[in-house]
């Protein structure tokens, strides 16, 4: 059974190479769609629970990226609001599925209505995301959707709606992993090596570079991140977020 750190790296590969070629239009439509923003602006809105919370990271507030973007997270219920922290302490998963969060968090959120959201969630049927997608939508937002079609498809939405984050997009990014997210088979049937994180982190990076390119087609200077680890690199990033004072939040 192949089932080793080579196997992994092979199912990988061709995984990223699909990826990259089958999203490469969705990928420029995204990216159209949050350059009218910031050239409008707005800024980037990104949010995604559990795991999905890194590629919101991959979007806002680091080196390489663009300035104008700001990372939601079901924390901020207590970070922004005056929820207890009791209220992130629940097993299972129950606060990503809750609805009901998602209008505290879009309400204690820094938005404007010339601002995009890209919301992450790989199986895109939990309660908070299809609910803040369902906000942006009725606000009048452009939201691109980051998700596993294959599995998204495959499950039931958690949503008292019936519907799914890829059925409130404007434009689906799809991650390519399969349902269950792992690749690797195990012996008794179950399977291991999740591959979601990877290919969601390749589509958000081809997106705003993409974005990137966009403003310097339309004789912009893209608002760009340095390293804080290189010199220069603070004083040139708070130039930059000064800005945006207010607009962004850059903790936890």
């Amino acid at each position: 059974m192949n089932i080793g750190a080579a196997d992994y790296v092979h199912e990988v590969k061709a995984l990223v190479d699909d990826v990259s070629h089958t999203q490469g239009g969705a990928v420029r439509k995204a990216a159209g769609l949050l350059i009218g923003a910031l050239l409008d602006g707005g800024v980037i809105q990104a949010f995604g629970s559990g795991h999905s919370e890194a590629i919101a990271m991959e979007i806002a507030g680091r080196a390489g990226g663009l300035v104008p973007t700001n990372r939601l997270a079901l924390r901020d219920v207590v970070l922004y609001g005056e929820d207890p922290v009791g209220v992130l302490l629940g097993v299972g998963g129950e606060l990503e599925r809750d609805p009901s969060i998602a209008q505290r968090i879009y309400d204690l959120a820094p938005v404007r209505p010339q601002d995009v959201f890209v919301l992450i969630s790989s199986s895109g049927v939990n309660g908070s995301v299809v609910e803040l997608a369902s906000i942006v939508k009725d606000r009048g937002h452009g939201l691109v959707a980051l998700t596993s079609v294959q599995h998204s498809t495959a499950m039931t939405s958690r949503h008292p709606s019936g519907r799914k984050l890829l059925d409130l997009a404007d434009v689906v990014l799809d991650n390519g992993a399969p349902y269950g997210d792992a690749v690797l088979p195990l012996p008794d049937g179950g399977a291991f090596g999740a591959v979601s994180t990877i290919t969601s982190a390749l589509l958000a990076q081809m997106m705003m570079t993409e974005v990137v390119r966009g403003l310097v087609e339309a004789g912009q200077t893209p608002p760009v991140y340095r390293s804080a680890n290189v010199i220069g690199g603070d004083e040139h990033n708070r130039a930059l977020e000064d800005r945006y004072a207010g607009r962004i939040r850059r903790g936890a």
